[in-house]
């Protein structure tokens, strides 16, 4: 059996209102994904950071692997010579 390990880094910014999370996976393979996601807290609530923090964090990683997902689709039709029909 062989192990491989992948890593994603997270990076949170914040200014403001608005929160950026950027999420960036590397690859055992050397191939690297990004993707980033933002929340942004209306004038009317309360300042919470975490909220911000978990919904933009959420829609990077949501993000992330719809890419992976598209890009192992491209994969595997590359491979094959005609389209996939792959479900998650």
């Amino acid at each position: 059996m062989e192990t491989t390990q992948w890593h994603i880094e997270l990076y949170l910014t914040e200014d403001g209102r608005t929160t950026r999370a950027d999420a960036v996976l590397r690859t055992s393979a050397g191939t690297e994904v990004r993707h980033s996601g933002v929340a942004r807290r209306s004038p009317e609530d309360r300042d919470v950071p975490e909220i911000g923090e978990e919904l933009a964090v959420c829609r990077a990683l949501t993000g992330l692997a719809h890419d992976l997902f598209e890009a192992s689709v491209a994969d595997v039709e590359d491979n094959v010579g005609t389209d996939a029909q792959i479900q998650v």
